[in-house]
């Protein structure tokens, strides 16, 4: 379908100025995005900046479609994070165990979307009703709203969590899980029932810039002016919000300064300059114990997860 639009419509024209700009604007929207999906999925924040740019580097040179874009999204990191028990997981092995797992478990999901996509998935995906594809949009707004709720009302995200914890939510939480262990997304469900309902133990602070940015975001396109590309409300909202965290003292929860790399480690580009990415050993991955330690010990169960994952990416490209 895409060879046939190309054949229609031509190669799109190259503009070095125009192009620029676009790519540009797009790397700058993509900044805020990085780090809050990294955060929704279980990593530090800086992770989502020091990981972006070579898989969207290689997917440039590697696609033959002038329209296809490759960029982050929330669903992923929402689907991660609870199909592997992030937070459970950190608190047990550690955050660099969590990042090789999170990697063994994309490389599993990247055979598995291979074998779908040979298989004619993504026709099948293209017949799906309207109405499933707008319930699977809204299941996953409120997936991310659960996780932005925390950081984004709360000077803190431990604070949310702590307190559901404490209170009566917190048993129900419990119980759920005791009865039903695989059902990691009451807690989110929790998180949002508890900020809802106390609006009294929100942050003063952090509640109005969640609030006034996210207004200004989804209504800056009536009041921007027209010259101006599509993106840079995003672009005006972080830098505007950076901006206030910087000359206020604000204290808050922040990104935090990101860790500096040794002088000899990255990719050597021409000799000239290094790029900061470190290059994941395969077989390491493979050896990695995410059956063992998530999946009840079963590769199988492994396996039909990474399909089911799968299929969600292929429903939210559709939707």
């Amino acid at each position: 379908h895409l060879f046939d639009q190309y054949s229609i419509m031509g190669a799109p024209k190259f503009n070095p100025i125009s192009d620029v700009i676009s790519g540009t604007i797009m790397a700058a929207t993509s900044v805020p995005q990085l780090i809050a999906y990294a955060e929704t999925v279980g990593y530090a924040g800086y992770r989502g900046l020091t990981t972006a740019g070579a898989p969207l580097f290689a997917w440039g040179l590697a696609t033959g479609s002038p329209w296809m874009n490759s960029g982050v999204t929330s669903l992923t990191a929402v689907m991660a994070k609870t199909d592997l028990g992030g937070e459970a997981y950190v608190a047990q092995y550690g955050e660099k165990e969590y990042v090789d797992l999170v990697s063994a478990y994309s490389l599993y999901i990247g055979v598995a979307s291979i074998v779908m996509a040979v298989v004619g998935f993504g026709k099948l995906a293209g017949k799906v009703p309207s109405s499933v594809k707008a319930g699977f949009k809204w299941g996953c707004e409120l997936g991310v709203l659960s996780s932005a709720l925390p950081n984004g009302l709360y000077a803190f995200g431990s604070t949310l969590k702590a307190a559901v914890a404490t209170s009566a939510l917190g048993d129900v939480v419990t119980a759920v899980k005791t009865a039903i262990p695989g059902s990691n997304g009451i807690s989110g469900v929790a998180n949002i029932v508890y900020a809802i309902s106390h609006p009294q133990s929100w942050d003063l602070v952090a509640a109005a810039l969640f609030v006034a940015c996210a207004s200004f975001i989804l209504t800056a396109k009536n009041f921007l002016p027209k010259w101006m590309p599509p993106g840079s409300e995003v672009v005006i909202a972080t830098a505007a919000a950076t901006a206030f965290s910087v000359y206020s003292a604000y204290e808050g929860g922040v990104v935090g300064e990101i860790p500096t790399l040794d002088s000899d480690a990255g990719i050597s580009l021409f000799g000239v300059i290094k790029i900061p990415v470190e290059l994941m050993d395969v077989k390491a991955l493979l050896n990695v114990p995410i059956a063992e330690r998530c999946f009840d010990g079963s590769m199988v169960k492994l396996f039909i997860t990474a399909a089911i994952f799968s299929g969600g990416n292929f429903l939210s490209i559709v939707g």
